[in-house]
């Protein structure tokens, strides 16, 4: 998380150019949205149990299981005017997440964008989003779930009953599903990470990736602001 923050702030102030970062949380762990409440939102003592880690995201929206066996995260830093769009909120969701739309039809499945901030397969949700602004830029980052184990994630997260039954779903795992669900095979992490890479070119129009990994300046703004998300006022300040 302090990653994505110091990606979002230095490419406000012009330090980076458009970044798009795919990485996975090892140890698994939980996010929470940085405007939920922490015991509602996920089985503290659950989490204990399991010896998963919580953190709460400087992003909106709601809480997400990161299985690193079943889930690649992204996220994407741009300029507000790098893309038309970007500066409407809502348009900007539709606009990003045809990178994950497009990543999922790498790997095989018809995905579409549900507003405001979900990809869904068949009415069932296979990625999340969430957004953040600085001045000058945002940042994205959402969830491809490709293998997640819904069971672990079910016993984890509180979903209020009152959204489930908004999307004619009784349980999480009637509400989300995976690309190894949908297809009947199981996508090696590597294959959907590199999917994310190939979704976003093509959604986005950048004729060129270069891999690389994070630049000094990245690095320590990141080490600077680890010590919030590593504390306990951040986590518990809702």
């Amino acid at each position: 998380m302090a990653v994505d923050e110091a990606l979002l702030r230095l490419r406000g102030e012009g330090a980076v150019p458009d970044t798009l970062r795919v990485y996975v949380f090892n140890p698994p762990a939980v996010t929470i949205g940085r405007f939920q409440r922490l015991e509602a939102s996920v089985d503290l003592e659950e989490a204990r149990r399991m010896g998963i880690d919580v953190v709460r995201r400087f992003t909106g929206g709601g809480s997400v299981y990161h299985d690193p066996a079943g889930e690649v995260t992204y996220s994407i830093a741009l300029g507000l005017d790098s893309l038309p769009g970007l500066r409407d909120v809502e348009e900007s969701y539709r606009v990003l997440c045809r990178g994950v739309v497009e990543a999922l039809r790498v790997l095989g499945v018809e995905a579409e964008f549900k507003p405001v901030n979900d990809v869904v397969v068949a009415g069932r949700k296979i990625s999340g989003n969430a957004q953040a602004r600085a001045a000058g830029a945002l940042l994205q980052h959402g969830t491809l779930l490709y293998a997640s184990d819904l069971q672990v994630m079910a016993r984890l997260l509180r979903a209020p009953r009152e959204k489930l039954e908004s999307h004619g779903a009784r349980s999480i795992e009637e509400r989300v599903t995976t690309v190894e669900r949908v297809l009947g095979r199981r996508p090696a992490r590597e294959e959907a990470a590199l999917a994310l890479v190939e979704g976003f070119r093509r959604a986005l129009g950048y004729d060129t990736v270069r891999l690389d990994v994070l630049s000094p300046e990245e690095e320590s703004l990141a080490r600077r602001l680890e010590e919030r998300y590593r504390s306990s006022w951040w986590l518990r300040r809702r």
